[in-house]
């Protein structure tokens, strides 16, 4: 299973990175410009915050499929072994064909159904992001959506796996990897959720108040 942060945020990254097991960090448009930096400083930043062996992940901005293959080449050579994000439209599925051809590792994203992601997968995507929260939000069945694009990934495409996003609460994280997700990026105030606690702060306090009164210190 991997877990990835869902964020631009450096500082938050190189936190988090100490307390969770994270496989690296996904960014996208929205998240690149909430940071208000240049995606060729913040990109190298984040590397440096995952570490080697963590996966990076940044999107492309072009609707054509040239433009998405020459903007996938120059963010590849900024920072190598980096994972472009491709949303699968018509013209992002000739640009996964090419890329793959190139060795140009790929996501496919902004998947809102089954059929969609295994579209991308069957181009040629390693990655294939379904928007869970997003479905739902439409009225879909986003839980059952992953469902279906695993069923047919094991089926047709078993070299793709599904990186699923799009979370509003841990329950709908959680929900994703009971059904077998292998692999699922939060942004960071679901990943502090996973964490965060009442009962868990109480349950310590009262074990520090217990061992206070009997031994008048809180150290072994």
């Amino acid at each position: 299973m991997e877990l990835y942060l869902d964020t631009a945020h450096v500082a938050e990254v190189e936190r988090l990175a100490r307390i969770f097991p994270i496989a690296g960090v996904t960014t996208n448009p929205s998240i690149v410009a909430a940071s208000k930096e240049s995606i060729w400083d913040v990109l190298p930043r984040l590397q440096k915050a995952i570490g080697e062996k963590g996966i990076l992940f940044a999107q492309t901005m072009s609707r054509d499929a040239q433009g998405m293959v020459d903007e996938a080449r120059r963010l590849k050579d900024a920072i190598p072994g980096i994972v472009i994000k491709i949303p699968v439209t018509a013209e992002g599925l000739v640009a996964i064909k090419q890329l793959k051809k190139e060795g140009i590792v790929t996501l496919g994203t902004a998947v809102y159904s089954a059929a969609q992601g295994m579209l991308a997968a069957l181009a040629g995507a390693k990655y294939i992001a379904p928007y869970v929260n997003r479905v739902d939000a439409q009225g879909g069945d986003g839980l059952r959506m992953v469902q279906e694009l695993q069923t047919l990934l094991k089926l047709h495409a078993p070299q793709s796996k599904i990186l699923a996003a799009s979370f509003k609460t841990p329950r709908q994280a959680l929900d994703c990897l009971l059904i077998g997700c292998e692999a699922i990026t939060l942004p960071l105030d679901v990943a502090q959720q996973l964490l965060g606690s009442p009962a868990v702060d109480a349950a310590i306090e009262k074990f520090e108040l217990d061992w206070q009164q009997a031994f008048g210190q809180l150290t072994l």
